[in-house]
């Protein structure tokens, strides 16, 4: 090979492939080194150097100049040819696994080329990427020649080419929507502070603004809403509630639950748990459908939170207090703590800190072991009965349905507040503060699982 013609072939590729062309003289050199010692041995002492100015090939053999001919000559051409083909593979590998690592999060516009099996394939700055069934949102379908929005999510090496995996249903991805569409975000006049998001269903989003001029949820929302519009499409109609973001942990959390009315807000530092006790006819407005509502709010500010009456709170607080006291070791006073603290079921006892626990009663660690070593078993006890009552009320539903009754029309029980799961008997009848309440927590489906009792 001529250096007119080596340097031609480095501008090549790295014109075409994006490589820098110290990569491809590197490439190009290890393979010369790897073929030449297919010829000579691999123990022999081979170095191959290109010059960068003239594209002239030098090299030694054990220490002994080679000239350019027996260089590329002597050696074999085609295993020359085969090892640099590989290595500018590799080279192109590592380029893009540079490029695109580099842009995790970001978002791109491609263009839907095919759809193999649950994946879609989308083309987008000359590479094809994937878009899996988990990552896209659910219920949404996407076709050939179908432009489509993702941001990308994972970037590695798949053999000797890159997979490049986006998602549409990341939080990332609301992100990127509201920078391309509201300016003052792109300017960073409005911060985008924190996002909880269900794809499909709905996202919370918290913004703040560094200018007091500027109204940071207006200017999200746009001109009879046309701006928060166009994201709301992007994501298929999923729906997207603005709030204004506040240090404040009890502002930030009655506005994450609008528009529900919070009438109080009850922190509890100790276990991040924050309990929001709202009017009757406001309970399913606050907990939402299957949860969702407060869910996203717990998840947006960071607290977990439960929602309840004033009536439930005191159901709880008393319900507690008279479980703690069945502990052996315990005193009322100390109950009373724990339940001021928010530790209002044995399940909270196990996360305590052994040294805040030793402050608030001024007991010795042993006396502590003891209490949280007893919480431990009463939970367990608690949660075996509410699992037998499950399969037993299960039992008695599917023998009502085979029968024609339906089990509201057979239950004499008075049911739970709306989007709430029902009180088990079982809980009713234990007076350890593990049972489960009637209050919505965050963390918790209520839909399909009970939840933890809440926090005072």
């Amino acid at each position: 090979m001529n250096p007119a013609d080596m340097l031609r072939i480095v501008d090549s590729l790295h014109r075409e492939k994006s490589i820098e062309k110290e990569i491809v003289f590197q490439a190009i050199e290890a393979a010369l080194i790897t073929a030449a010692k297919k010829h000579y041995g691999e123990l022999e002492d081979i170095v191959v150097t290109i010059d960068r100015e003239t594209g002239e090939l030098g090299g030694t053999h054990n220490g002994n100049p080679m000239d350019q001919a027996e260089i590329s000559g002597r050696i074999g051409a085609q295993t020359a040819k085969q090892v640099i083909i590989q290595k500018i593979r590799e080279a192109e590998r590592d380029s893009l696994l540079g490029k695109f690592g580099a842009e995790i999060g970001t978002i791109i516009n491609g263009i839907v080329t095919r759809n193999e099996g649950p994946a879609t394939i989308v083309a987008f700055d000359g590479i094809e990427a994937i878009l899996p069934r988990s990552e896209q949102i659910p219920g949404e379908s996407h076709h050939p020649n179908e432009r489509v929005r993702a941001v990308i999510f994972e970037v590695k090496p798949q053999g000797s080419r890159v997979k490049v995996v986006l998602s549409r249903t990341r939080p990332q991805l609301v992100q990127r929507l509201f920078a391309q569409e509201i300016p003052e975000i792109a300017d960073g006049v409005i911060t985008i502070q924190a996002i909880a998001r269900e794809p499909g269903h709905r996202s919370k989003v918290a913004v703040s603004s560094s200018d007091q001029r500027v109204d940071c949820v207006g200017a999200c929302v746009g001109v009879r809403g046309n701006r928060i519009k166009n994201i709301v499409d992007e994501l298929a109609g999923e729906r997207i509630d603005i709030v204004r973001y506040n240090e404040d942990a009890e502002t930030l959390i009655r506005a994450a639950l609008q528009p529900a009315e919070v009438d109080q807000v009850l922190l509890c530092d100790m276990i991040g748990r924050a309990i929001v006790l709202v009017r009757e006819d406001q309970l399913s407005l606050a907990i939402g459908r299957k949860g969702q509502n407060v869910r996203l709010a717990s998840k947006l500010c960071g607290w977990d939170i439960e929602i309840m009456t004033n009536d439930e709170l005191e159901q709880q607080i008393e319900r507690a207090v008279g479980g703690f006291m069945q502990i052996d070791g315990m005193t009322e006073e100390v109950a009373q703590r724990l339940v001021e603290q928010g530790y209002l079921s044995y399940d909270d006892l196990s996360v305590i800190e052994p040294d805040a626990f030793m402050e608030m009663g001024g007991m010795t660690e042993e006396q502590v072991n003891h209490i949280v070593e007893q919480a431990d078993v009463l939970a367990q006890q608690a949660e075996k009965a509410a699992d037998e009552e499950r399969r037993r009320k299960k039992a008695e539903d599917a023998a009502s349905a085979a029968a024609g009754e339906t089990p509201a029309a057979k239950a004499p029980a008075t049911p739970a507040p709306a989007a709430e799961p029902a009180v088990e008997p079982a809980a009713e009848a234990a007076p350890e503060p593990a049972a489960e309440p009637p209050a919505a927590s965050a963390a918790e489906e209520p839909a399909t699982e009970t939840p933890a009792a809440p926090p005072a």
